[in-house]
């Protein structure tokens, strides 16, 4: 019998950790996470096959992108100008059909086989434009460099074909395990058979039995209930909010159920083959027993024979809650930061008041950094959205130059960061309201310069203020130049940083300060920073030469 997989070790550790003391302690996942981490950082570096390379993700879309069905040839058309800013990736929205048709962001999953193919739910494009200008999309991309991931929506499909009986049992909506009455019939939109598809791709058409739980029963349109298919259990390993948080929306898919399953591993064979993805997005993984994803992702990753990337949302802002499902799945997929977006929310609100040297406290890319994807915002986060706590714009060239500029995790960029937006939607309050991000797009650019040339080798924190934090990256043999950064929540500062540089000449990047900064016989200077803002330092020399190769490439 051969050793296990250091995935498998991880999984097997937490589940004797879990059998063996009924005083587990949410310490004690973290210390073994870290500990396997430690142990095994050169294999999971090695299995990526990345060397020294600072990737850069970005999110190409948000939830009021334009339903004008121009995406994808925008996205081939800005793909050279992403590949020279220093993008490496692109998470990708969904692009199959979804229950609205050409107006639906994909989230209400309807056929995961129709990238803008068939006549579905009244268009045949998706909200971003057809399969044929969704690959032309993704092979342009892939020629620049740049992989795409693909976003996989996997808890539950909506906009059904037709409407079927059978038996279910209500459960109450905030409290799943407690019952509201006897199984009894119900009739619910649960049959797909994909009518402008048909049989292509995929045979499959799904039914009742494919569910184990839905939100709406025509023959009792009052009940605000969860609808529990009669002899399904609730799902295992998944959120504990609302006592079992397996339910979202729509119709629930059954991840017990053979077919369901065979199902989703042959889209994920299809989605590589396909459209060239390199990877995947999951969504909503919370609602979903985390075991299914260990399969699915061990199916995907033998299939195609290499490590494909795979980052999962599971939304909370507990960072216990993160590191237990982290070492359940293995370490297999990589997590978003939650709490480390949650921290910058709170910090752009503070009014300079947040402690700054706390800024990582409680987050992944602190106790597990290379299962981190960092993030600023994403579409659930933007003003008007369900999990909306969005950072402040004074905050987020910080915000950025933690997540760009650090040694640890990996930077997912959003969208309207980049380039902005202007939309309008209803609140909570009934009424309409006009909203509008900002572009941060050239300090961002700023900081992906930074961070493809200078931002390498061993990092020296000096998070040693309520105020005012930086660091020092040294550089490496292949990347000689090294940093500093500096930043203030509140009122200007200087701090004595070391670069490992002697009587080097130092120039602030982002401008925000004019002066050079000159390094002593130890290497360590007073840099600073302007109140409210940050500052990226770099040698005066390497900027120079990074310049002109620039120049001779352009």
């Amino acid at each position: 019998m051969s050793d296990p997989s250091p995935h498998e070790s991880l999984r097997d550790k937490t589940e004797l950790s879990l059998d063996e003391s009924k005083k587990f302690q949410n310490e004690d996942i973290k210390k073994i996470l870290r500990a396997w981490l430690e142990e095994n950082e050169r294999t999971l570096i090695d299995q990526k096959n990345v060397g020294e390379f600072n990737g850069v993700m970005m999110q190409w879309f948000h939830w009021y992108t334009a339903d004008d069905g121009n995406h994808w040839k925008r996205l081939k058309e800005e793909a050279p100008n992403l590949a020279k800013a220093g993008i490496t990736a692109l998470w990708l929205p969904p692009a199959y059909k979804g229950m609205n048709g050409a107006k639906d962001v994909g989230y209400s999953t309807y056929d995961l086989f129709d990238l803008g193919e068939f006549d579905q739910k009244g268009s045949v494009r998706t909200k971003y434009g057809t399969k044929g200008e969704y690959l032309s999309a993704v092979r342009e991309c892939c020629s620049y460099g740049i992989e795409v991931y693909a976003d996989a929506v996997f808890n539950h499909k909506m906009g059904a074909d037709l409407q079927e009986e059978f038996e279910a049992v209500p459960l109450d909506d905030n409290n799943r395990h407690h019952a509201l009455g006897s199984a009894r019939k119900v009739s619910a939109w649960t049959g797909f058979s994909f009518p402008g598809r048909g049989s292509q791709y995929s045979e499959m058409k799904w039914g009742w039995q494919h569910f184990d739980s839905v939100d709406y029963n025509t023959l009792e349109p009052e009940a605000r209930v969860v609808w529990q298919v009669k002899d399904k259990p609730l799902e295992n390993n998944v959120d504990g909010e609302r006592g079992n948080y397996d339910f979202l929306m729509g119709c629930d898919l059954d991840l017990d159920h053979p077919e369901v399953k065979d199902e989703l591993k042959r889209w994920g064979e299809w989605t590589l083959d396909t459209t060239g993805s390199r990877g995947f997005r999951l969504d909503a993984i919370k609602h979903i027993n985390s075991d299914f994803f260990v399969d699915w992702i061990q199916h995907i990753e033998k299939y195609a024979g290499r490590d494909v990337f795979v980052v999962g949302e599971f939304w909370t802002y507990d960072i216990n809650t993160l590191c237990s499902y982290a070492s359940r799945t293995g370490g297999q997929m990589s997590l978003f930061d939650a709490p480390l977006h949650f921290n910058f929310h709170k910090a752009s609100e503070s009014g300079g008041y947040f402690d700054m040297g706390s800024i990582l406290n409680g987050t992944l890319v602190k106790e597990a950094p290379l299962l981190a994807v960092t993030l600023v915002e994403n579409h659930d986060t933007q003003p008007m959205q369900a999990l909306e706590s969005p950072v402040a714009d004074w905050f987020k060239p910080l915000a950025y130059s933690i997540i760009l500029l650090r040694a640890e995790g990996y930077p997912c960029i959003f969208y309207p960061d980049y380039y902005g937006a202007t939309y309008s939607d209803y609140g909570t309050d009934g009424n309409l309201h006009a909203i509008e991000i900002k572009s941060h797009r050239h300090i961002i650019d700023r900081l992906l310069l930074a961070r493809k040339y200078f931002a390498y080798g061993e990092q020296y924190d000096y998070l040693d203020s309520q105020d005012v934090i930086g660091w020092t990256r040294i550089g490496t043999q292949l990347h000689p130049f090294g940093l500093a950064v500096l930043m203030s929540d509140g009122p200007g500062g200087v701090k004595t940083m070391n670069t490992g540089r002697l009587n080097t000449p130092y120039v602030d990047l982002t401008e925000q300060c004019s002066e050079i900064i000159t390094t002593d016989n130890n290497g360590s200077a007073d840099f600073r920073c302007e109140g409210g803002s940050v500052s990226v330092w770099v040698e005066v020399s390497a900027l120079e030469f990074h310049q002109r190769q620039a120049a001779n490439l352009s």
